[in-house]
C-alpha cells in the first residue's frame, strides 16, 4: 500500500478503535508541527462520524525548548490557573483525549537538568487535578505517534532525513498494524487475544510476581483484589478505547510497599526530551533505595525527587518479545512503542481500573492497600528473552509466565 493509502488507515484505528468516535461525541487533539497532518486526517474522521467538536492544543518544538534556554527562572515555576480550569472544563463537558506524539527524544538535552525538574514540578502539581480523567477513564483517550525528522534522525542515526522519516513511518505502520489489508478487525482480534492472557492472570490471583535476569532479581507484590488489564478498555459511561495504540500488554497494580530488589533496564528511556540509559534501580519496601545510570544520572534524580510516589512502582506489565513492534528489529527510542516490544514497570501514580472498587474510596484509603499517587507516571522497560517472568501464588506453587521473550500460559 502507498503512504497515503496507510496514514488514512492510521486514522481510521485512531478514530474507529483508539477513541471509537459516535455521534455528539467531542475532541480535543494534543499536537505539534510535525502531526498537524495527522491531525487534520483525524478530525476529519471524527467528523464523518458524526463528532460535534474538534479542539485543539498546540506546541511547537522550538518555542518549547527556547523557553527553557532563555525565559526567567520564574518563567519555570508559572502555570496560569485559567488553563487548568479551561482543561477540566472540556473533560467535565466530555471531550475525549487524543495525543498525537511527534516527539524529539533529545530536545531538552541543551537545557540544564535543575530547570526541567523545576518545570515538571510546577507542571505536575498544577495538572493533578486532570490526572483522574485519564487514569480513571471518565472519558475515552488515546496516545498514539507521528513521524518527525529528530525522532527520525534518533531512531536511524546513519539515514538521510527523508529516508529515515520514511523508513519511521513505515515501521510506526507495522507496528500499529496499520499497513494491514483490515486494520480494525486485526485490532479487535488482537484485543481479543490480549483479553484471554488478561483472563487467565485474572483466574490464578498470584500473590507476586518475580522477575529474573542479568542484573535483574526482583520480587513484586500484587495488592489484594488487583485486576490484571489489557487491550481495550471502558469508559465511565460504558464505551470501548484503546487507549495506546500500539498496545501490546497486561498491566497490573504492584503493591506499592511490597517490591523489593533489583532490577536493570533492558532499553534507554526518552523522558522529558532527554534519555536515560544503563540504568537499574534496588527496592527495599516498595521504595528505590539505590539507583545508577550510565547517562542521565541526574535526569532519574529529579524524577524520583518529585514526589514520595515517584520512588515507588506504579503499573506492571507483561510483554512478549514476538509483537509487531519487537519483530520490526529496532529501537524506536520512544517509550510508547518500545513499552510494548518489552516487559515494564512504572514509577508513580497506579491506575484505578486495576484494582477493584478503587473509584469508590478515597486516595487515603487506596494507598493503605497499596495503590500508589504521584505527580508522575513514567514507564521504563525490563524485559527480553533473557529475563524470565514467573507468577508465585499464596501457596508458593509458581507458574512461569514469559521465558525467553515468549509467553508461557
Amino acid at each position: 500500500m502507498t503512504f497515503e493509502q496507510n496514514l488514512e488507515n492510521y486514522a481510521d484505528l485512531i478514530v474507529n478503535i483508539g477513541l471509537s468516535l459516535k455521534p455528539d461525541d467531542k475532541l480535543i487533539i494534543y499536537l505539534n508541527e510535525h502531526s498537524l497532518p495527522l491531525a487534520r486526517l483525524v478530525s476529519k474522521k471524527a467528523f464523518q462520524n458524526g463528532v460535534v467538536d474538534v479542539r485543539l492544543e498546540f506546541s511547537d518544538d522550538t518555542m518549547v525548548l527556547d523557553r527553557f534556554l532563555y525565559a526567567p527562572d520564574k518563567s519555570m515555576e508559572f502555570f496560569p490557573a485559567y488553563r487548568v480550569e479551561y482543561y477540566e472544563n472540556l473533560l467535565k463537558d466530555g471531550y475525549n483525549r487524543l495525543s498525537l506524539l511527534a516527539e524529539d527524544p533529545d530536545l531538552l538535552k541543551p537545557v540544564e537538568p535543575a530547570r526541567i525538574a523545576v518545570w515538571q514540578r510546577t507542571a505536575g502539581k498544577a495538572m493533578k487535578p486532570l490526572q483522574k480523567y485519564t487514569m480513571e477513564n471518565k472519558v475515552k483517550w488515546c496516545v498514539v505517534g507521528a513521524a518527525c525528522p529528530a525522532w527520525a534522525k534518533a531512531a536511524f542515526p546513519g539515514l538521510p532525513e527523508e529516508e529515515g522519516m520514511r523508513k519511521l513511518w513505515d515501521n510506526i505502520f507495522a507496528a500499529t498494524r496499520a499497513d494491514l489489508d483490515d486494520p480494525v478487525q486485526a485490532w479487535k482480534a488482537h484485543d481479543a487475544a490480549l483479553k484471554a492472557r488478561k483472563n487467565f492472570l485474572n483466574e490464578a490471583r498470584f500473590d507476586y510476581v518475580r522477575y529474573e535476569g542479568p542484573g535483574t532479581d526482583l520480587k513484586v507484590h500484587l495488592v489484594p483484589d488487583h485486576i490484571w488489564e489489557g487491550g481495550s478498555s471502558r469508559s465511565e459511561a460504558g464505551e470501548i478505547f484503546m487507549p495506546n495504540i500500539p498496545t501490546e500488554e497486561i498491566f497490573s497494580m504492584p503493591h506499592a510497599d511490597r517490591v523489593d530488589g533489583t532490577l536493570r533496564a533492558t532499553m534507554p528511556l526518552s523522558v522529558r526530551g532527554q534519555v536515560v540509559d544503563d540504568f537499574h534501580f534496588t527496592f527495599k519496601d516498595g521504595r528505590v533505595v539505590d539507583f545508577d545510570a550510565g547517562t542521565g544520572k541526574q535526569i532519574l534524580t529529579d524524577l524520583l525527587d518529585m514526589d514520595e510516589g515517584a520512588k515507588r512502582l506504579g503499573e506492571i506489565a507483561l510483554v512478549a518479545a514476538n509483537s509487531p513492534i519487537s519483530n520490526t528489529g529496532i529501537l524506536f527510542k520512544n517509550t510508547l512503542f518500545d513499552e510494548n516490544a518489552s516487559c515494564h514497570f512504572a514509577l508513580g501514580a497506579a491506575y484505578s481500573e486495576n484494582l477493584k472498587g478503587a473509584t469508590e474510596r478515597s486516595d487515603e484509603e487506596n494507598r493503605k492497600l497499596g495503590m500508589n499517587d504521584s505527580l508522575i507516571h513514567v514507564d521504563f522497560m525490563v524485559g527480553g528473552r533473557d529475563v524470565t517472568v514467573t507468577g508465585v501464588k499464596s501457596d508458593s506453587s509458581e507458574v512461569v509466565l514469559l521465558k525467553d521473550g515468549e509467553w508461557q500460559i
